[in-house]
């Protein structure tokens, strides 16, 4: 996928500290892991969404290119594109009453090869007030051969608040014949509205209980994507979302597989399909909706 272009006369905030000569282990950096701490603040000042705390340490990297708006806009990026061996990040969002954000990536997270059985981790944490709206949308995860990733994302929503979120990851680089071989891949979602768990989504894949290319594994597809949709500002397009699924005849053996489910005020779509590209452009397609919150199209010079 292609990495986001920003829009020239836009203001670009970037917060990333010096990576330190050491880990905290005192290990040189030759062989070790980095540990990385990320937050992110929006409230509504003047009647507009403003970024009022932004603080990230290396390698993560919390580029805002709208820092102030109808809509905040910000990026998570990482020093080399990805995570390498043993790398942990764990970020904090806040998203303040009646704010309106979006939060995506420049590119598709990269996870490199995992040495002595390190595994990469990213954690997130995000609370929404009363009549917050938060669009997660990154793109896909890539594992690169021998690479371990486990992702961990937290939603606590106040009443009418809305979620709006995106995981998906791919079967790694094609290209160099690195189809499904990585060590392992772990994601883990959960979301709580007015304090009552609505979903807790987890997925493992472990190439140990089986080949991941196997038919009733991952089979002919190349990627995998989640669509969330949670909270009173989202019902419309739950609804609508539901709908456009039950009404396209099933197609197993297609390049595309969907399914809907509904959920206490929204709905969650799974999407199997044989070419990242298409993932994309369907997520795309059921995202319509999210410009006119944001005023603009933050996919119009990505997918």
């Amino acid at each position: 996928m292609p990495a986001m272009s920003i829009a020239s006369g836009s203001t670009l905030t970037l917060l990333a500290a010096a990576r330190p000569a050491r880990p905290t282990s005192g290990k040189p950096w030759g062989n070790a892991s980095a540990e990385a701490t990320g937050e992110l603040g929006v409230d509504l000042v003047a009647g507009q969404s403003t970024v009022t705390s932004l603080r990230a340490t290396s390698p993560l990297r919390l580029l805002v290119p709208r820092a102030r708006g109808p809509s905040v806009w910000a990026y998570m990026s990482n020093l080399g594109g990805g995570l390498v061996a043993g790398d942990q990040t764990r970020l904090e969002v806040r998203a303040g009453a009646g704010t309106v954000c979006y939060l995506g990536t420049q590119g598709s997270t990269k996870i490199y090869r995992c040495t002595e059985g390190r595994t990469c981790r990213q954690e997130l944490r995000a609370t929404l007030a009363t009549g917050a709206r938060l669009i997660l949308a990154p793109d896909p995860v890539t594992c690169f051969a021998a690479a371990r990733f486990e992702q961990c994302q937290r939603f606590e929503l106040a009443p009418a608040a809305g979620l709006v979120l995106v995981d998906w990851f791919t079967a790694g680089r094609q290209a160099r014949g690195e189809r499904w071989a990585f060590d392992g891949y772990d994601s883990r979602n959960e979301i709580w509205l007015d304090g009552t768990p609505v979903l807790r989504d987890a997925l493992h894949l472990d190439p140990a209980a089986g080949p991941l290319t196997d038919p009733y594994r991952c089979g002919r597809f190349d990627c995998f994507a989640v669509l969330v949709l949670v909270g009173e500002p989202v019902r419309a397009a739950a609804a609508q979302l539901l709908a456009r699924v039950a009404a396209k005849p099933a197609a197993p053996h297609g390049d595309l597989v969907l399914a809907a489910s509904p959920l206490a005020a929204g709905a969650l779509l799974r999407v199997a399909g044989r070419h990242t590209e298409a993932v994309a452009r369907l997520v795309r397609d059921q995202l319509e909706f999210v410009c006119a919150w944001l005023q603009d199209d933050p996919w119009a010079r990505k997918w």
